[in-house]
């Protein structure tokens, strides 16, 4: 169901990327010095090339900075993750110093380490 629902979205959008791509052949000039008559820097490339590459950049950088947002929560995992095998262990360890249990006889109510709640 989900490779349906996957399929039919990106489908579409992969139709409007290759008529993207058809449409815009046509070489541009991508200069990175506003300033200047004769740029230092300058490309020629297909436009949608250029299109693509932005697009490709926004996606590299929006990811290093939610990546950057998240060091507090995967810091407070961590903590919790060694806190969590911390406690399992100490469970482990009181749970194996405990005597056996004595068998309970027949009839009578199993005895708990804590009084009935109120």
């Amino acid at each position: 169901m989900i490779r349906f629902l996957k399929g039919l979205v990106l489908l579409p959008v992969a139709v409007l990327v290759i008529l993207l791509a058809v449409a815009n052949r046509a070489p541009v000039t991508l200069s990175l010095d506003p300033f200047s008559e004769i740029p230092v820097f300058k490309a020629t490339l297909p436009l949608y090339a250029i299109l693509f590459g932005a697009v490709a950049l926004g996606i590299v950088i929006g990811g290093v900075f939610t990546w950057l947002g998240q060091g507090r929560v995967r810091r407070t995992a961590r903590s919790r993750g060694r806190t969590v095998r911390r406690l399992e262990e100490e469970t482990t360890r009181l749970r194996g110093a405990l005597p056996e249990a004595a068998p309970v006889a027949p009839g009578l109510p199993a005895r708990t380490a804590l009084p009935a709640p109120r």
